[in-house]
């Protein structure tokens, strides 16, 4: 697209590349796995019966993070990645998550398109704990954007019916 494209035409293409990245990178993969204590283990009771076979209501927090850092250093290096997993993540959903690779293109603030190796870690929790982690997925994205110089770290919810 040019400079001249209209303004309200970026935000929708911006969407449609975001939406289409996040639909690529689940295509295919496993769900993701977060392991839980046994006090929230349905009973072996519930486990038999037709219901428990569809799961508990929980949320299903994807966040795509970019390694292309818009300034022009290097790109975000997986041990960069993991070392901030460990130290920002983990303490903040010490029950599980899984990290997945992805390959990913957004435009940019100055409409230039960035293709970019990614990251999509997905975050599985009760419905019920929804207001307590939403503070922290924010602290989460917010020191991302912050250590890695990002204009974005997308972040999807979706409700799930999870069983382990």
């Amino acid at each position: 697209m040019t400079p001249t494209a209209t303004p309200l035409r970026r935000p929708r293409l911006r969407l449609a590349a975001l939406a289409l990245t996040a639909a690529l990178l689940g295509a295919g993969t496993p769900t993701a796995y977060a392991a839980l204590t046994d006090e929230s283990r349905p009973s072996t009771a519930t486990t038999s019966s037709p219901k428990a076979a569809e799961g508990r209501p929980y949320i299903e927090t994807s966040l795509l993070f970019g390694t292309a850092r818009p300034n022009g250093g290097p790109p975000v290096t997986d041990k960069e990645f993991h070392a901030f997993v460990d130290e920002f993540v983990t303490p903040r959903f010490p029950d599980g998550l899984t990290v997945q690779d992805g390959y990913g293109q957004y435009r940019d603030s100055h409409g230039t398109i960035e293709r970019e190796r990614s990251y999509e870690l997905i975050l599985l929790y009760p419905t019920s704990e929804a207001g307590p982690n939403n503070p922290k997925i924010e602290q989460i994205r917010a020191a991302y954007m912050k250590r890695f110089g990002q204009e974005s770290v997308a972040r999807i919810d979706d409700r799930a019916r999870v069983d382990f």
